[in-house]
């Protein structure tokens, strides 16, 4: 990697002495009718972590899409190191020194991680690949990262955070002058991230200019120093990041104030316990993945699932709905002692569960917005009882409105919605069923600030109509926004459950540290 002499980041709000590296001047972009961009500019400079900020829909992938050159633009012009350039393709794109690493890695899972970092451009030596040369290149370009990766392991053995890592180090190797990371932090955990930040900032320092896009504020706030944010494929701002307060940028980002949050909070942890459970789990474990834990839920009541990654939270929802049989225990639904087999077994008692894994146990890309809707209401009539069309019509075009789902168009294909959409299409599916028990795993997971406040909203409404929730986020702010009493796990247990009063997210991570210092003490008194 060639270094480059590097002034730090700007914090007071002006341009830095320099030139940008990127410069998009008034790009416009239109499909059809549909005007994706209007006149938006960006400017990259070496040296600088840029997030890149939006709703879904508002433009964010469109515009990468125009600087890589997998599309072209209408208007506008991109200028690299202050020359107008035209990328028709991608290879041009990366030739210019444009790299992207997106969220869902596209290596190639059975080669090595040197293989997967000089694909293309294998060292040869008398006209036949040299592995020894391709693994030192490779391990000399990790090492520069900062990253400990054994160069001949094969790829697809390493979680994906690896090969999130191993996807940037192959930028880097091609010397990158603009490294682009679409959402990469949001299938890793705390541990992860931290180190996909220390490689950020060890490239930072080397002059690469990169942009950020996430919906993890926090993140943003962590790592990025300035930040263009778009609207409906129109520029609203570029503004350093220290100078803009968290709520500021959702105001810019959404073009409203956050009533609807304020309302939230405000009507939070108001559900009276009492009564006999809906559902009662009773030692409910499975080997391997959760040990036996107890749990009621009551009718109205919201029960947030807090704990870290590999807590054993999914693991629990998944038992409680049926998508994974237990070895101990059982589960009664008002009062009727159950073991719960499968799915559709909890669909018939009036559980519904939707999964944190939405494209492998959620979308089905290739069917209508309509038929993704019905899949579940089909399911529990049988194959052999189709769905009357007056009823199906009703349904869609209801939940269409209630759930504001963009495009409004039962026909379209499911794979062609923003993941917010996607989200708000799924959580359709389940309310469909009239469920009196609803489990959310995950359900505003890498979407924009405005479809997750609108999903948020729906469950709070679901609640106070009676349904029973259990919810499910990595995000604490968002678990003790919505619920009325908390549950918190660590390592694949229950270790602290109580009512949602007052409760911050200092509290619940003292309650997780607590549990790990009295195991460490117990350990050593042992």
């Amino acid at each position: 990697m060639t270094q480059m002499d590097v002034e730090p980041a700007q914090t007071d709000g002006t341009a830095p002495g320099r030139a940008p590296v990127i410069e998009m001047r008034d790009i416009s972009i239109t499909f059809g009718s549909v005007r994706a961009l209007s006149e938006v500019s960006l400017r990259l400079y070496p040296g600088e972590v840029h997030a890149l900020m939006g709703e879904n829909g508002a433009g964010k992938s469109t515009l990468i899409k125009a600087l890589t050159g997998v599309y072209g633009v209408d208007a506008g012009t991109v200028l690299v190191g202050g020359e107008e350039q035209v990328f028709h393709s991608p290879s041009a794109a990366q030739a210019a020194g444009i790299s992207t690493v997106y969220q869902e890695v596209n290596l190639v899972p059975n080669l090595t991680v040197a293989e997967n970092m000089l694909l293309g451009r294998e060292p040869r030596r008398f006209g036949a690949i040299s592995v020894r040369a391709m693994n030192r290149r490779a391990r000399e370009t990790l090492e520069g990262l900062g990253l400990d990766i054994d160069p001949a392991s094969v790829l697809g053995e390493h979680p994906i955070a690896v090969q999130q890592l191993v996807a940037i180090a192959r930028a880097v190797d091609v010397d990158a002058r603009v490294l682009i990371l679409d959402e990469p932090t949001s299938s890793l955990d705390a541990d992860e991230v931290a180190k996909l930040f220390e490689v950020m900032r060890r490239l930072r320092g080397q002059g690469v200019a990169i942009v950020f896009v996430s919906h993890f504020l926090d993140q943003v706030y962590e790592i990025a120093d300035r930040m263009t944010i778009l609207r409906n494929g129109l520029l609203v701002e570029e503004r350093m990041v220290a100078e803009t307060s968290q709520l500021e940028l959702v105001r810019l980002m959404i073009g409203r104030e956050l009533a609807v949050l304020e309302r939230l909070e405000s009507q939070a942890n108001t559900a009276a316990v009492a009564g006999t459970p809906v559902l009662r789990a009773l030692g409910v474990g499975r080997k391997g993945a959760l040990e036996a834990t107890d749990l009621d839920l009551y009718e109205g009541e919201v029960i947030g699932l807090a704990g870290l990654l590999g807590s054993g939270r999914t693991e629990l929802a998944r038992l409680l709905s049926g998508a994974d049989t237990a070895d101990t225990g059982e589960v009664a639904i008002r009062s009727e002692r159950r073991r719960l087999r499968s799915p559709r077994h909890a669909i018939d008692r009036h559980i519904a569960f939707s999964s944190e894994d939405r494209k492998a146990e959620g979308v089905v890309g290739d069917l209508t917005v309509a038929d993704n809707m019905l899949l579940a209401l089909q399911a529990s009539r049988g194959w052999l009882r189709p769905i009357p069309q007056a009823t199906r019509t009703r349904l869609v075009e209801q939940y269409l409105r209630a759930l504001d789902i963009r495009p409004a168009d039962p026909t379209a294909l499911m794979r062609n919605l923003s993941g917010g959409n996607q989200q708000k299409v799924l959580l359709a599916r389940w309310l469909i069923t009239e469920p009196e028990i609803l489990i959310l795993d995950e359900p505003t997971r890498g979407i924009d600030i405005g479809a997750k406040t609108q999903i948020q909203a729906k469950v709070a409404e679901l609640a106070e109509q009676g349904i029973s929730v259990v919810f499910i986020s990595a995000e604490l702010e968002e678990v003790l926004r919505l619920s009325d009493r908390l549950v918190v796990m660590r390592d694949r247990r229950k270790i602290d459950e109580r009512p949602n009063r007052d409760v911050s997210v200092s509290d619940v991570l003292e309650i997780i540290a607590g549990e790990a210092r009295s195991e460490q003490e117990g350990a050593t008194r042992g």
